[in-house]
């Protein structure tokens, strides 16, 4: 046996059960890094707001923690607002529910000659199988929901913490991190950070812009159909509909179309044809010229961003795939070598045919070659001079 087969072996088995243990600690801790890589990007959002208020004399930690209080505040009175729309609404439908009942059997019975009751509708269905499940799996569900809030506000307050030392010590951890790099590198850290928080943004000012213009356009529509809860469903819409990639205007217009329906069905087809209409005045004529200086970025790669990111990381890979993609689009375009374009009429997508000039001939043209029998085809060589004499 050689001598160094042994050492080998010891090796290769040494670095196989570092890979199986590095593979089992970034399955056990993949929960914390998401949420750090989330606590990142919500420092990397707030950072203008902090930067300011620090350059104006403030201590950088109560400029973090005033920002962190406004979102908080704000967050927190949306929430109770939609909320007690939505039970007021659902009061209210329950309310109306036999109402609504009698006549789905009314048409029911009209149209397809039947003779049902709602005393025997309701009958059927409270002792149907189904309904016993239903209740049975509910009441054993109730832990489950119990454990699955809890864990969201535990993750909630990682986050929060998580950003909040981020923004709060972000001059020290920019310090510290460029301490162990060369000087080459620090200005490629520090670039590509100035870059990040230019795009994160850049990229929620842009949507919290359109989420405004949204809001406002719907709540419009939502008050001169006389639909309730018109400030919460406007709110509702320019932040579902903004925040949330590729789903979040069918997310957004369900819910005002549901509360319109329950005052007259033709309002919810307006409803729902405003919010087609909107999303395509958004994408093409809005959308554009909002994020043409903050994020510059093609709407096919924004989608193909959003669509990596929902596939990698899920919800989360969705919300930061666009301020990633831009920023690394940005970052990677200063070691990009470009050149002029030429000024081809093909560059511009305005290929002209010569008038007259038909496929055929321009083949056979391609195809020709000097010294054929074809007298407009060659090319005559001039006469010679008189020669000078040497």
């Amino acid at each position: 046996m050689p001598a160094w087969l042994p050492r080998a072996m010891v090796l290769a088995l040494a670095l196989y059960a570092c890979f199986r243990l590095g593979s089992w600690a970034f399955d056990q801790l993949i929960g914390l890094l998401i949420n750090v890589l989330i606590a990142f990007f919500l420092a990397l959002a707030i950072e203008p707001a902090v930067g300011r208020m620090s350059a104006r004399g403030m201590r950088r930690g109560l400029a973090t923690f005033l920002v962190f209080l406004v979102v908080l505040i704000a967050g927190a009175g949306f929430v109770v607002l939609l909320g007690s729309m939505l039970a007021g609404q659902i009061v209210e439908m329950v309310e109306e529910f036999p109402k609504y009942l009698d006549s789905v059997i009314n048409w029911v019975n009209q149209n397809f000659h039947t003779d049902l009751s709602r005393v025997d509708v309701q009958d059927s269905l409270l002792h149907s199988d189904w309904l016993q499940k239903y209740v049975q799996n509910s009441a054993t569900g109730v832990l489950d929901v119990s454990t699955t809030v809890l864990g969201g506000l535990f993750r909630l307050l990682t986050i929060s913490l998580f950003s909040f030392y981020f923004a709060a010590d972000g001059p020290r951890l920019r310090r510290g991190l460029c301490s162990v790099l060369p000087p080459a590198r620090q200005a490629e850290v520090l670039r590509a950070w100035e870059i990040a928080v230019d795009k994160t943004g850049g990229y929620l000012y842009s949507r919290g812009l359109m989420a405004l213009i949204s809001g406002i356009a719907h709540y419009i529509l939502l008050v001169f159909l006389g639909v309730p809860y018109a400030p919460a469903l406007a709110v509702w819409v320019g932040l579902v509909s903004q925040f949330i990639p590729t789903i979040g205007t069918y997310l957004a217009g369900a819910l005002p179309m549901l509360i319109a329906f329950t005052i007259d069905p033709w309002y919810a087809l307006w409803v729902l044809g405003f919010v087609v209409i909107y999303q395509q005045f958004e994408n093409y004529v809005l959308q554009p010229k909002l994020t043409s200086k903050t994020v510059d970025i093609h709407p096919a790669v924004a989608f193909g961003s959003v669509i990596a990111g929902t596939a990698l990381m899920g919800a989360v890979g969705a919300l930061i795939a666009i301020p990633a993609v831009a920023t690394l689009q940005a970052f990677l375009g200063a070691y990009v070598k470009r050149y002029d374009v030429t000024d081809d009429p093909r560059v511009h997508g305005r290929h002209q045919r010569r008038r007259g000039e038909s496929v055929f001939s321009r083949l056979r043209g391609a195809t020709r070659v000097p010294g054929n029998n074809d007298e407009e085809d060659v090319e005559r060589p001039e006469a010679p001079g008189p020669q000078p004499r040497v």
